[in-house]
């Protein structure tokens, strides 16, 4: 008796793998549906694997409003969900608002949603981002200089996130699909070019894949899993540091100035986010960190939030300006 198509293969390979790296599903497992190739490959495998693994599969479907027909859209993707085996499966209606602009903003009001659906805010929800996504997200975070930890790309896991398919590529999911005999949803959005990673996508990733003679997308998702692995390593001693450096004063400078930058500036980072502060950009990190490494006695750092950073009595404490000495 013949298997599975190679396609379905690979895909349920992939999740089973990484459900056999993780630890925080209970008895259920959700899966982010938008109705695409990636999410209904998605979709199908970790119905099987879960079935197999006494797991109840939930698809869950968010509907942007975002155009004519979404809500017949969504519905779809819910139908061909259960279709594929999930137990059950729901459209969740967001409303998308807010700066950054339509991408951005749907992009929170889905997570927000999707977070909002796990039963008493625990488990996991798998997203369907593949190989090719992970090439994208590199490449936009080098091209924008964002630096190693955008480099990083997405984890494959990071709670409540499921990522098992960054593998997997995009190619393989639409196969899997056409062996499935389903139909996936085109997003006109995928194809406008309004949108950077449309063009990346569409023009810049084609370009790199004939110039340097193919294996381009497959190399950066390879270059984000070893920066990843960097990444945490660093992360691991900077917590440490930070533990030797926090006081609840602030943070200890004879601690951070023995550091070499990279750990410094992971130390000041936890700490920054930790206080309150937000969009917090490596200018804004740089400033704070040479009041610790290229001191001159300079005034304190505005942050945003209307926090100031400032050095004193051998500390770098942050404080509302008005309550700063």
């Amino acid at each position: 008796m013949s298997g599975p198509d190679p396609a379905i293969a690979a895909v349920r390979t992939a999740v089973r793998e990484f459900l056999a790296s993780i630890t925080d599903v209970r008895d259920e497992l959700c899966v982010a549906v938008s109705g695409g190739a990636d999410s209904l490959a998605l979709a199908e495998a970790a119905a099987f694997t879960g079935s197999r693994a006494g797991l109840k599969v939930r698809a869950l479907v968010v509907d942007h409003g975002l155009q004519d027909g979404s809500a017949e859209t969504a519905a779809r993707a819910a139908s061909t969900a259960r279709e594929l085996g999930a137990d059950s499966a729901e459209v969740l209606k967001v409303r998308v608002e807010g700066a950054g602009g339509p991408e951005a903003a749907a992009r929170r009001a889905r997570y927000r949603a999707l977070r909002s659906a796990l039963p008493e805010g625990h488990g996991v929800v798998l997203l369907g981002h593949t190989l090719d996504d992970q090439a994208e997200t590199v490449l936009l975070g080098l091209g924008r200089g964002s630096g190693p930890r955008s480099l990083a790309g997405m984890r494959p896991h990071d709670p409540p996130w499921g990522r098992p398919l960054l593998g997997v590529t995009r190619a393989t999911t639409r196969r899997a699909c056409r062996a499935l005999g389903v139909d996936p949803w085109q997003d006109p959005h995928n194809e406008d070019p309004r949108f950077t990673r449309v063009r990346l996508r569409t023009e810049v990733l084609p370009l790199l894949e004939e110039v340097l003679s193919g294996g381009v997308a497959a190399s950066l998702a390879r270059t984000a899993a070893q920066l990843r692995e960097d990444t945490e390593a660093l992360d691991t001693l900077a917590d440490e540091v930070y533990l030797r450096a926090f006081t609840e004063e602030g943070l200890d400078i004879a601690v951070l100035s023995t550091e070499p930058p990279a750990l410094r500036r992971r130390v000041l980072r936890r700490w920054l986010l930790d206080s309150g502060v937000r969009e917090l950009t490596d200018a804004h990190l740089r400033s704070v960190d040479a009041l610790v490494g290229n001191w001159r006695g300079q005034g304190g750092v505005w942050l945003p939030g209307d926090l100031v950073a400032a050095r004193a009595h051998g500390r770098l404490s942050l404080a509302a300006p008005h309550s700063t000495t």
